[in-house]
């Protein structure tokens, strides 16, 4: 006879996510907003695993998880003081027990809080909120409350910690049912905390992440600045432009882990490690796009400059690295639930935009490029070149298909249910560009013959073309009047370019 009022509840958990919040929810003046007919505020929705809770102990240990009350207070104006009100209350559930809350009498309406109808029925005080207990554990959901006393202005709960002794998605609803007080506000702090920290649940496995990430540009970073100290004579310009981006990448890795072990040991996001993070993460996004685009042109391999569309190039990168920005800040820095879907969605579409834009750039150039090494048979660059164009479209195919399958995650997992696995999906963008580039980091590492890829606008770029176009003669077994055959050095010039094909094989495998 009971089911969910999901009209109330749905809009809200459609927030989860976009929710970057810290595991302590502060609240500052939250007013009520009608749903339905309950006034409610939305206290907060994580992840907590289950934790090793001691039922003699007063205070949370360290290894216990639980949701805890400090100071929750509803303040009214004194010109709604007059009267003694009904329950403020706070609900407290387990997402698979969304069931429980809310009903309908007699297949009606459905409610949040109880009707007349239901109350004759006796299954609830009129009211209150509806809720039913788990068949799991008699004692969820957790509602509790407070009224307000005549001319009272200011009602407080006492400091409770709700221990979690079962893993799921919790969340918290501050809910009233009197239109009297739809001029209330709450005060207070809630902290949720999990077995191994303050980390919200589905956020917890991204700081393991972020550590190996970081271990994993630092050996990159080895392999490549050790080969760019042997062979630095031999560095062309693209080398320098890849050598920022392994930079940037190990600033932004370290940071993103300072952040959350930070998150985790206090329960607040660090505002300033954040905003490194996020800062040096949009640089390095923006520098990788733009190598890979400058790449693609050709740049220090087929032509010296840009010419002009390093202009171009350079206010594309500017608008892709301001709205990126923009967009990293809000999430990680503000509050993304501040903001409505409309205006989220002003912020994602440019950088959307900007993404498909680059794609399409790079590759037309990439055509172009490939075609004038065909024409002029510089045979080593177009290898690497096809190696480059491959591994390109690999990413974006893969880049597609993962896409289609966060669209498809999202979609049927409307009220998180599956956020354990929920870091997943950021977590493969990261692979996949730290794979991309270190794809461009083999093709292009600095070796002795790092020139041999660099622009060359005399004749030994003949040497970049295959070994069919070297002809290997013979010196005459005849000699001239001085000692000497008049193709004698010929096959100088051919045991050059044999040894220099020799070279290209090893530089090849």
């Amino acid at each position: 006879m009971f089911r969910v009022h999901r009209s109330i509840l749905l809009c809200v958990w459609l927030f989860m996510s976009l929710i970057v919040e810290g595991s302590v929810h502060e609240y500052k003046g939250e007013r009520f907003v009608g749903k339905g007919n309950a006034f409610v505020v939305h206290g907060g929705s994580e992840g907590i695993y289950s934790g090793n809770h001691n039922e003699n102990s007063v205070l949370p240990a360290n290894g216990d998880s639980y949701i805890r009350f400090e100071k929750i207070t509803f303040r009214r104006t004194r010109e709604f003081s007059n009267f003694s009100s009904g329950l403020v209350q706070a609900i407290v559930f387990e997402v698979e027990d969304r069931e429980l809350v809310g009903g309908s009498a007699y297949g009606g309406q459905r409610a949040v809080c109880c009707t007349a109808d239901l109350a004759k029925l006796g299954v609830c005080s009129e009211g209150e909120i509806i809720h039913r207990p788990s068949t799991k554990d008699p004692s969820w959901p957790q509602v509790f409350g407070v009224s307000f006393n005549v001319d009272e202005l200011v009602a407080t709960f006492p400091s409770k910690s709700i221990q979690i002794s079962s893993t799921g998605m919790y969340n918290l609803y501050f809910m009233h049912c009197d239109p009297n007080l739809k001029e209330v506000v709450v005060e207070g702090k809630t902290i949720w905390k999990n077995p191994s920290g303050y980390l919200p649940g589905r956020m917890a496995p991204l700081m393991r992440f972020y550590g190996f990430m970081s271990l994993a540009f630092v050996i990159l970073g080895l392999f490549w600045f050790s080969q760019y100290a042997r062979f630095w004579r031999e560095v062309f310009p693209l080398q320098n432009c890849i050598t920022l981006v392994i930079t940037l990448g190990m600033f932004e890795m370290a940071f993103w882990y300072f952040d959350y072990a930070e998150f985790n040991e206090t329960g607040i996001r660090p505002t300033g490690i954040t905003l490194w993070a996020v800062t040096f993460g949009t640089i390095k996004l923006t520098v990788a796009r733009l190598v890979i685009l400058m790449v693609s042109m050709g740049y220090g391999v087929v032509r010296p400059t840009l010419g002009g569309l390093t202009s171009k190039v350079i206010l594309v990168g500017v608008t892709f690295f301001v709205a990126s920005e923009v967009l990293e800040l809000v999430e990680n820095v503000g509050t993304v639930s501040d903001l409505s879907g409309r205006a989220r969605l002003f912020l994602v579409l440019p950088v959307s935009m900007l993404d498909a834009f680059i794609i399409i750039w790079i590759f037309r150039s990439l055509s172009a490029t490939l075609n004038k090494l065909q024409a002029k048979r510089m045979m080593v660059k177009l290898d690497i070149y096809r190696k480059f164009t491959n591994a390109l479209a690999v990413a974006v195919i893969v880049s597609v298909g993962w896409i289609c399958y966060e669209l498809y995650f999202k979609a049927n997992d409307v009220y998180n249910e599956r956020w354990q696995n929920a870091w997943v999906i950021p977590a493969f963008w990261r692979v996949l560009s730290f794979s991309l580039l270190c794809v461009i980091c083999a093709l292009w590492a600095p070796s002795q013959n790092s020139m041999r890829y660099a622009y060359s606008d005399d004749a030994s770029d003949e040497f970049d073309r295959d070994d069919g176009t070297l002809t290997l003669i013979k010196p005459s077994t005849i000699p001239s009047k001085d000692g000497r055959s008049a193709l004698e050095p010929r096959p100088v010039q051919a045991s050059n370019g044999a040894s220099n094909s020799d070279s290209e094989e090893d530089k090849r495998e």
